[in-house]
């Protein structure tokens, strides 16, 4: 463990911030990691509990103690590696993960956690600082030929471990370059896209054949609704990779974005937030939109408003205030939680409680139990937003009469989540969909991940649906035993 009385001495640390004035004015990453003797200090609270609940609250199963314990020692290196063991991108997991860990954390039941993300967060920037972060070459090649499609964190965690395991993996990408929800999902100030970029270069030297803007199934035509980036070049058929290919893996992102089907929708001015996020990270990359014929979706002067109170619409809030939004306004429809949760009730599970991110504190009024009616236009363009209160009784939402009013709105950002992987591309491989249109597999330990099509096997959000990128990464490396185990009968890839 670290110190034996830590906990008792010393406070719970979080990472700083720079100041709202200097990070609104671009795209960078703005969180200060804990330098070396403030990690130290943090990872002196670490109480080596009897049951460690933080790895069974770590989807990937993190050995956080003993990674804590390095720390305070100063063991570094020893810490990456016991870092690595389990999670193939701290450096992921370090900025953009919510930390369920932190939730079960057993100082988290009377005090404040151990700061398990910043740890690690502080563990990965220093190994890729000292060079320790460097290719696995496989001991010898088995012969066997992997696709891998979809390049988000369960498509490169799983191509990754297939390559070290000594098979031939290509990984496929629809858009132009890797990362899937990575790379246009999450702004550039959460997550800046050299590490992307970074890991992208270490796979291709562990082998891993890297294609992007190749589709691999078929998208749905434009008239079915569908606003899913594709900026592919080139379009592979179904048949054609499974008969290139030993074993395939479908890994890509649950991408249908849940719609808002009230009066108005059509209005111009009302986007997915996903037509809106990819766009700025594009930009930021250096590409020039009017080039490609896109006309970028911009808050420059206008009054946003963001439906949707999760992540992708803080995502929302921060890239708007970026621009140069006037005001900027996030509905949930859900009630105000809780600011402090109740411990002796969740501990050590995920609590429902106030959560206000880096987004809103950079400017943003949040409104509660709030539902849309309809979007007002003025010309074809959006102008306002009706909307009504409402409460929560059994269950079921009822409208308060007498509640209704318009709010303006020059951009309205559907922000409510995703509801399923992009059906066509499931439909191109025949394969069997569960009940909320998820490919249909198991994590059992025998034939887990294997979908009802023969070496066709699914992972991350295609099996799971929308989901955090821990557990990507998880079910990447764990349908990557399952691929190895069904090639060559046995496997030596960790679970």
């Amino acid at each position: 463990m670290g110190k034996v009385t830590g906990f008792m001495e010393f406070e719970r640390l979080e990472e700083d911030y720079k100041p709202v004035a200097a990070r609104l004015k671009n795209y960078e990453e703005f969180v200060l990691g804990l330098d070396e003797s403030r990690a130290k200090i943090q990872a002196a609270r670490c109480m080596d509990c009897g049951t460690p609940f933080c790895n069974n609250g770590c989807p990937v199963n993190n050995i956080i103690p003993d990674f804590n314990d390095l720390v305070y020692r100063g063991d570094w290196r020893s810490a990456a590696e016991v870092l690595h063991s389990t999670n193939n991108f701290p450096e992921f997991t370090g900025r953009i993960c919510p930390a369920p860990c932190e939730a079960a954390c057993t100082l988290n039941v009377n005090d404040g956690a151990v700061g398990i993300k910043s740890i690690e967060h502080a563990i990965i920037d220093r190994a890729w600082a000292e060079g320790w972060v460097q290719p696995v070459s496989p001991t010898g090649k088995t012969g066997k030929k992997v696709a891998v499609i979809g390049s988000g964190p369960a498509g490169m965690a799983a191509a990754q471990q297939l390559a070290r395991a000594g098979h031939d993996v290509t990984l496929f990408e629809k858009n132009d370059r890797i990362g899937g929800l990575l790379r246009y999902g999450i702004p550039d100030f959460k997550l800046d896209k050299s590490h992307i970029d970074r890991r992208a270069a270490q796979l291709q030297k562990e082998g891993v054949t890297i294609r992007t803007g190749v589709l691999v199934g078929r998208m749905p035509p434009p008239e079915a609704g569908s606003r899913v980036i594709n900026w592919s070049r080139e379009t592979i058929s179904a048949e054609q990779v499974q008969n290139d290919f030993d074993a395939l893996l479908l890994a890509g992102g649950a991408e249908q974005s849940r719609d808002l089907p009230v009066p108005g929708r059509e209005l111009d001015g009302v986007h997915f937030a996903m037509e809106y996020l990819p766009q700025q990270n594009k930009v930021n990359a250096g590409d020039k939109l009017k080039a490609e014929g896109i006309r970028q979706i911009r808050a420059d002067g206008k009054h946003v408003i963001v439906i949707g109170g999760g992540d992708t619409g803080s995502d929302c809030v921060g890239t708007s205030r970026r621009q140069g939004a006037t005001s900027v306004t996030q509905f949930e429809v859900m009630p105000r939680p809780p600011i402090e949760e109740d411990r002796p009730m969740t501990w050590p599970y995920w609590p429902l409680k106030l959560r206000t991110s880096s987004s809103h504190e950079e400017g943003c009024s949040r409104e509660f139990a709030i539902s849309t009616k309809e979007f007002v236009g003025d010309k074809g363009k959006v102008s306002g937003v009706r909307t009504v209160r409402v409460e929560w009784q059994e269950g079921k939402m009822l409208e308060l009469p007498g509640s209704e009013q318009v709010l303006k709105a020059d951009l309205v950002l559907l922000a409510m989540g995703f509801v399923k992987p992009v059906a066509s591309v499931l439909e191109a491989f025949g394969i069997e969909k569960d009940a909320r249109g998820n490919a249909r597999a198991s994590t059992e330990v025998t034939g887990g991940y294997a979908t009802s099509v023969n070496k066709v096997f699914a992972a991350g959000d295609m099996r799971r649906g929308q989901s955090l990128v821990v557990w990507a990464i998880r079910e990447g490396r764990q349908a990557a035993r399952a691929i190895d185990e069904f090639l060559m009968g046995t496997t030596l890839l960790p679970r």
